[in-house]
């Protein structure tokens, strides 16, 4: 009885090292994930995939590195200068970034706690201080024209210090950027002035397109009696053509009779000497009516 309860009891023994074992010698890799193998603390430069993967238990182990894409952030301000030495601070930052599955090795091996150094703050500093002083006050605070340019910052640094393509900067996120308050106070008064300008500006052109305006106007009108006068002036000169042209002899000599009022001439002359025919006219009794008839 005795020797049967040693037996079970070494049996549980024997099955719990062989689940020790067993357990010991699978290493399940995640998707997102490659294995680093270490063989008596050799790593091993091939990394291992994701998966299910066997090692020798006791004698390898299988480090998990992260491949997918890894965010860190800045909480501590970051002071810099713009290209025309005004103080600027940045808050808010935020590096995303991805190692290269195939350099996952070499980075376990040589980059000490790579989980918190990798993208570390003073590079990024330095990254961000370097491109800061390259653009204006306006420019710095453009999150499109400063992110951007420190992303290629960081990307150049870590390629420097790492290699290329071992780490790969996918984003720079930086949320505020700010300047001392004597600069916000003169650029208030600039964008005061800024405003003031542009006002007047559209005052000046709304004066000078109403007096273009009113110009062209006047001589619209100008025109506009010009060309009734000319008008009028040409139908006036047709009328009387019309009627030059048709008064002939007999009309004339018509509209003369017809104007007549049936008194001859009292007064005629010939190579300058006058003669008065009234009293002649009475002495003969001259009938004015048979000249009219």
């Amino acid at each position: 009885m005795k020797k049967f309860k040693v037996s079970y009891v070494i049996g549980i023994v024997i099955a719990i090292a062989a689940i020790g074992v067993l357990a010991n010698s699978i290493k399940i890799v995640p998707t997102g994930y490659t294995g680093v193998r270490t063989t008596f603390g050799q790593i091993s430069q091939n990394v291992v995939q994701s998966g299910l993967n066997f090692k020798i238990p006791f004698v390898q182990s299988i480090t998990l590195v992260n491949n997918k894409q890894q965010d860190v952030k800045f909480d501590n301000v970051i002071s810099s200068e713009t290209s025309e030495r005004n103080e600027v601070f940045f808050t808010g930052i935020t590096v995303t970034y991805q190692i290269n599955a195939e350099k996952s090795a070499w980075i376990h091996a040589n980059v000490s706690n790579y989980k918190n150094n990798l993208v570390s703050e003073s590079l990024v500093a330095s990254a961000l201080k370097t491109a800061s002083k390259t653009l204006t006050p306006t420019d710095v605070t453009s999150r499109n024209i400063l992110e951007p340019l420190v992303k290629d910052n960081i990307q150049a640094s870590l390629n420097e210090k790492y290699g290329s393509e071992v780490v790969t900067i996918n984003k720079v996120v930086i949320n505020n950027a700010t300047f001392d308050d004597e600069y916000n106070d003169k650029i208030a008064q600039k964008q005061q002035a800024q405003m003031a300008y542009e006002t007047q500006q559209i005052e000046n052109k709304t004066a000078v397109e109403k007096a273009e305006a009113d110009a062209k106007v006047k001589v619209t009108q100008a025109q506009a009696e010009a060309d009734a006068k000319r008008i009028s002036a040409n139908a006036e000169a047709d009328a009387n053509r019309v009627i030059q042209e048709s008064l002939t002899d007999e009309i004339l000599r018509e509209m003369t009779i017809d104007k007549w009022n049936g008194e001859l001439p009292k007064v005629t002359g010939e190579n300058g000497m006058m003669l008065d025919v009234s009293d002649i006219m009475q002495e003969t009794n001259y009938d004015v009516n048979y000249i009219t008839e």
